[in-house]
């Protein structure tokens, strides 16, 4: 999964003890490199650190996204299938976001997990605080909703990644086949869901 669900899966302000720090070790865990990099956090936020390694353990391990997978590599996309899977993902759960967490429209929950992250910025990874003033700044969350912010993101990748340019592709290689991933995803997503729910 990607940013998006990441953060939505970092639980809630009003239920989620020590929320923010939650938020912030799950959006690092993408630059916290092992056990030396987790034990330099603070408890709390290497609580964030250790959801996001596991929602990314049950992810690649899960049977319906090996499928998703599959069926990406089968389209031209090779070892960058598991990226297009998790943005297309992404892209899934913006897109019915409302019936994902009816709580709060995407704008308003994009715009305060900006906030909080930005509050925090000092606390994170060099290399994320440069992505998180160019995900702001064009409201990468909100933008997964879109067939074109999925393009852009995965054409940015392609740009930014060695030997990624294929990535480029992966747009119109899910898209082609959008009812195939729908299912994949409302398959998946309730489990991910379920699994986090009961660590």
């Amino acid at each position: 999964m990607n940013f998006l669900a990441h953060l939505l899966l970092s639980g809630s302000p009003a239920a989620t003890p020590n929320y923010a720090d939650i938020v912030v070790g799950n959006f690092a865990a993408e630059a916290v490199r092992g056990r030396a990099g987790l034990l330099a956090y603070p408890e709390a936020v290497q609580r964030g650190i250790r959801l996001h390694r596991f929602i990314d353990s049950f992810t690649d391990a899960h049977p319906v996204v090996r499928r998703t997978t599959a069926r990406l590599r089968a389209a031209g996309l090779g070892k960058w299938a598991g990226v297009v899977s998790d943005m297309g993902y992404d892209h899934l759960l913006a897109r019915d976001f409302a019936r994902h967490h009816p709580a709060e429209p995407l704008p308003q929950f994009a715009q305060r997990q900006y906030q909080l992250l930005h509050q925090r910025r000092a606390e994170l990874p060099e290399r994320l605080q440069h992505l998180l003033h160019y995900m702001r700044q064009g409201d990468w969350l909100s933008g997964y909703a879109h067939p074109e912010g999925l393009e852009q993101a995965l054409l940015g990748l392609s740009r930014r990644v060695p030997a990624g340019a294929i990535m480029a592709t992966g747009a119109a290689a899910f898209l082609a086949e959008l009812p195939a991933y729908e299912a994949d995803f409302a398959e998946f997503w309730p489990e991910l869901r379920a699994g986090v729910e009961g660590i």
